[in-house]
């Protein structure tokens, strides 16, 4: 019998984004155009976003998706994708 080594989610996941509730907005500045990107996963203490290769983000930044804004940081970047907390 194995072990699983896999760890917890420190938030449980809401529910993974799907259709046009997978687009979401970077704002990086109040001068600066809006980054467009896809939201994978979503929870109530972060989410995984998938952005352009060629978009260079800041380490903080708000999050705009459904009308809600919330202040995020980067916790993790994996190619496209990358993890922030809220």
């Amino acid at each position: 019998m194995a072990v699983e080594t896999k760890p917890k989610r420190l938030f449980p996941r809401v529910a993974p984004a799907s259709g046009e509730a997978a687009k979401a907005q970077i704002i990086v500045g109040a001068k600066a155009p809006p980054v467009a990107c896809r939201l994978v996963d979503y929870s109530r203490g972060g989410a995984c976003l998938e952005v352009s290769p060629t978009v260079t983000l800041p380490e903080r930044f708000e999050l705009l998706h459904g009308g809600v804004k919330k202040k995020s940081r980067v916790v993790w970047r994996r190619g496209m994708r990358i993890g922030v907390a809220f």
